[in-house]
């Protein structure tokens, strides 16, 4: 065989690894979503299928609404005064300060509020929920629970997915107050602004929408942090290894998936205005 014909296929099979490692990854990725997909499913018909255990439900919304406000509620107070610095930073370049008061109303009830509060939930729920659930599968108490016929769905998941889209927009209706009083506080106190003049312009440009947008954001954010915990938490692969992957990725895949809703969510709710 010449040279050039041990180079052509030389790069044939090269070509040809690259087409196998690509399918490959492909078939992975739809297999992943299709288990996630069928694990929501199951999850969603379990959190409104009888039986209810409001003890277990009522030990997660205190664990994830009660227990996350101080982290959420520091968070977006800073956040809500750097913004009014920042914003106006910016505005007095063009002797805009008046608008500082609407910009941080808007961008803490539609954005800042329900992303932040959903990063921090996941990085402390999160990771929390596929610690616990990890933790239970690898010591096969899952296990011990169908043996015992009762559902891991029902017991484990259903009162964490119900907490998660409940309690979240209850933690973003008060990170939103908690936010915008942060930048009252830094434009009266700090840049001099009038207190009747700032709250004025709070309201006259604030809409109804522009909270319940951030709510449903919100809502949607809970759901897909408890989901991404539980889901990593129940196919934890055995050992203390496996428990550490499985959190890691609860909290990477909440994340990811929070920023890519909040486009689509964003798009659905102020596309045209």
């Amino acid at each position: 065989m010449s040279g050039a014909e041990e180079k052509t296929f030389s790069m044939t099979d090269g070509f040809t690894g690259v087409l196998q490692t690509l399918g490959k990854t492909t078939l992975a990725f739809f297999a992943a979503v299709g288990r996630l997909a069928q694990f929501a499913g199951h999850s969603i018909y379990h959190c409104f299928a009888p039986p209810i255990f409001p003890r277990l439900l009522l030990r997660q919304l205190i664990n994830i609404g009660f227990y996350s406000l101080p982290v959420v509620g520091l968070t977006t107070l800073f956040t809500g005064m750097v913004l009014a610095l920042q914003s106006y930073s910016g505005f007095s370049r063009f002797s805009a300060e008046g608008a500082i008061a609407t910009v941080v109303v808007l961008s803490i009830t539609r954005e800042l509020s329900p992303v932040l509060a959903g990063l921090m939930v996941a990085g402390r729920v999160g990771a929390s929920i596929a610690a616990e659930i990890g933790t239970m599968r690898v010591t096969e108490q899952i296990d011990a629970l169908t043996t015992l016929s009762t559902n891991p769905f029902k017991y484990l998941i259903a009162p964490r997915l119900i907490a998660g889209t409940l309690m979240l927009p209850a933690l973003v209706l008060i990170g939103d107050i908690i936010g915008v009083f942060g930048g009252y506080v830094v434009s009266i106190y700090s840049l001099g602004f009038i207190p009747e003049n700032y709250l004025h312009k709070t309201w006259e440009y604030l809409e109804r929408m522009d909270v319940i947008s951030g709510l449903w954001k919100a809502a949607t954010f809970g759901f897909i942090v408890t989901l991404m915990g539980c889901y990593h938490g129940f196919n934890s692969d055995r050992g203390a290894q496996g428990v550490g992957a499985a959190t890691t990725n609860a909290v990477v895949s909440s994340s990811i998936l929070i920023l890519i809703s909040n486009y689509f969510l964003t798009q659905l709710f102020f596309t045209g205005k």
